[in-house]
Protein backbone atom coordinates (compact mmCIF):
# COMPACT_ATOMS: atom_id res chain seq x y z
CA UNK A 1 0.00 0.00 0.00
CA UNK A 2 1.40 3.46 -0.90
CA UNK A 3 2.35 5.79 1.90
CA UNK A 4 0.15 8.83 2.59
CA UNK A 5 1.85 12.11 3.49
CA UNK A 6 -1.36 13.58 4.84
CA UNK A 7 -1.03 14.74 8.47
CA UNK A 8 -3.01 12.72 10.98
CA UNK A 9 -3.86 13.19 14.59
CA UNK A 10 -4.57 16.24 16.70
CA UNK A 11 -1.53 18.34 15.85
CA UNK A 12 -1.31 17.62 12.14
CA UNK A 13 -4.57 19.01 10.79
CA UNK A 14 -5.82 22.56 10.32
CA UNK A 15 -6.67 24.42 13.50
CA UNK A 16 -10.08 26.03 13.88
CA UNK A 17 -8.99 28.00 16.92
CA UNK A 18 -6.22 29.90 15.10
CA UNK A 19 -7.60 33.47 15.26
CA UNK A 20 -4.85 35.07 13.21
CA UNK A 21 -4.55 32.58 10.37
CA UNK A 22 -8.14 32.51 9.15
CA UNK A 23 -8.72 36.23 9.54
CA UNK A 24 -5.45 37.01 7.76
CA UNK A 25 -6.37 34.68 4.91
CA UNK A 26 -9.84 36.17 4.54
CA UNK A 27 -8.55 39.73 4.75
CA UNK A 28 -5.92 39.14 2.07
CA UNK A 29 -3.20 40.69 4.25
CA UNK A 30 -5.13 43.95 4.64
CA UNK A 31 -3.17 46.66 6.39
CA UNK A 32 -3.67 50.24 7.52
CA UNK A 33 -1.55 53.10 6.16
CA UNK A 34 -1.50 56.83 6.81
CA UNK A 35 -1.16 59.05 3.74
CA UNK A 36 -1.12 62.85 4.09
CA UNK A 37 -2.78 62.65 7.48
CA UNK A 38 -5.57 60.31 6.32
CA UNK A 39 -5.81 56.71 7.50
CA UNK A 40 -6.43 54.14 4.72
CA UNK A 41 -7.21 50.44 4.61
CA UNK A 42 -5.08 48.84 1.90
CA UNK A 43 -5.68 45.31 0.64
CA UNK A 44 -3.61 43.62 -2.07
CA UNK A 45 -5.39 41.74 -4.86
CA UNK A 46 -3.43 38.90 -6.46
CA UNK A 47 -3.39 38.33 -10.20
CA UNK A 48 -5.52 35.20 -9.72
CA UNK A 49 -8.14 37.20 -7.77
CA UNK A 50 -8.28 40.08 -10.27
CA UNK A 51 -11.34 39.16 -12.32
CA UNK A 52 -12.52 42.57 -13.60
CA UNK A 53 -11.00 45.64 -15.22
CA UNK A 54 -10.70 48.81 -13.12
CA UNK A 55 -9.43 52.34 -13.72
CA UNK A 56 -6.56 53.44 -11.50
CA UNK A 57 -7.23 56.89 -9.95
CA UNK A 58 -3.48 57.54 -9.76
CA UNK A 59 -2.64 57.39 -13.46
CA UNK A 60 -6.07 57.12 -15.11
CA UNK A 61 -5.11 53.93 -16.99
CA UNK A 62 -6.92 50.62 -16.91
CA UNK A 63 -5.98 47.75 -14.62
CA UNK A 64 -6.89 44.73 -16.78
CA UNK A 65 -8.10 41.41 -15.37
CA UNK A 66 -5.27 39.17 -14.23
CA UNK A 67 -3.03 42.02 -13.02
CA UNK A 68 -2.13 42.24 -9.32
CA UNK A 69 -3.06 45.56 -7.73
CA UNK A 70 -4.25 47.21 -4.48
CA UNK A 71 -7.65 48.25 -3.19
CA UNK A 72 -7.71 51.27 -0.86
CA UNK A 73 -10.48 52.90 1.15
CA UNK A 74 -10.60 55.38 4.03
CA UNK A 75 -10.38 53.94 7.50
CA UNK A 76 -11.41 57.10 9.32
CA UNK A 77 -14.26 58.49 7.22
CA UNK A 78 -17.05 60.47 8.88
CA UNK A 79 -19.88 58.73 6.99
CA UNK A 80 -19.16 55.30 8.47
CA UNK A 81 -17.58 52.04 7.39
CA UNK A 82 -20.21 51.13 4.80
CA UNK A 83 -19.78 54.43 2.93
CA UNK A 84 -15.99 54.15 3.08
CA UNK A 85 -16.08 50.61 1.73
CA UNK A 86 -18.42 51.66 -1.09
CA UNK A 87 -15.95 54.41 -2.05
CA UNK A 88 -12.96 52.05 -2.33
CA UNK A 89 -10.67 52.39 -5.35
CA UNK A 90 -8.36 49.99 -7.18
CA UNK A 91 -4.79 51.25 -7.69
CA UNK A 92 -1.66 50.04 -9.47
CA UNK A 93 0.85 49.24 -6.72
CA UNK A 94 3.35 51.76 -8.11
CA UNK A 95 0.71 54.50 -8.36
CA UNK A 96 -0.30 53.94 -4.73
CA UNK A 97 3.34 54.15 -3.60
CA UNK A 98 3.83 57.57 -5.17
CA UNK A 99 0.41 58.98 -4.29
Amino acid sequence: MPRSNRPRGRNGGPRDDDPDGLERLLAGWRRTEVRRGVEWNVQPVSAAQAQKAYRCPGCGRDIPPGVAHLVAWRADGVLGDAADLAARRHWHESCWRIA
